[in-house]
């Protein structure tokens, strides 16, 4: 009987510390922990996203609370920094994440379905009480591209191109988390 245990034992360990690991080697699951933006430094914890790959590309999986109601940018950013950074004289939070992650250097806000930046992913979702539950597929990212970038929630949807605004008017950086290395 005790030997069953110490089985039992060990086998919890071992699946407690593959779940909380990031797989960034095999590909397989990462959680990215997301906070407010702020211009003082990173703001109040918002939740969680899942990344996971599958054969159809990164499943993105959010658990996020006290959110604006709607849709909002959803983006890969290029640095693994989530503070403010001065741009034109003014402190802009989430600025020090940088830009929608352009591994090829397409130049273009194209949305998460065409040859443009890496980084854009589908609109986030948020109901009306704040959260955001529903799943987002990126069909061209998998979790090994992510190590050492951000997840960035923008404040306002995205309408995957650079007309009317820049970067389909996400507007301002409302959350942010980094992918650890």
């Amino acid at each position: 009987m005790l030997r069953n245990s110490v089985s039992i034992a060990a086998l919890t360990t071992l699946i407690t510390a593959a779940a909380v690991t990031p797989a960034y080697a095999d590909g397989h699951a990462v959680t990215v922990e997301l906070s407010l933006t702020d211009v003082s430094g990173i703001g109040a914890a918002v939740g969680t996203v899942a990344l996971e790959d599958t054969e159809y590309g990164l499943l993105l999986t959010p658990d996020l609370v006290n959110l604006t109601p709607g849709a909002h940018g959803f983006h890969i950013h290029t640095n693994p920094d989530c503070g403010p950074a001065m741009k034109d004289g003014k402190i802009v939070p989430g600025l020090a994440a940088g830009g929608h992650f352009d591994p090829f250097n397409t130049g273009v806000h194209a949305g998460p379905y065409e040859d443009g930046h890496l980084g854009d992913l589908p609109p986030l979702f948020v109901d009306e009480d704040g959260t955001a539950t529903l799943p987002v597929l990126a069909p061209r990212v998998e979790v090994s591209f992510l190590p050492g970038r951000s997840l960035m929630v923008h404040m306002h949807g995205d309408n995957f191109s650079d007309e009317p605004a820049p970067l389909g008017g996400g507007g301002p950086r409302l959350a942010c988390g980094v992918i650890g290395e």
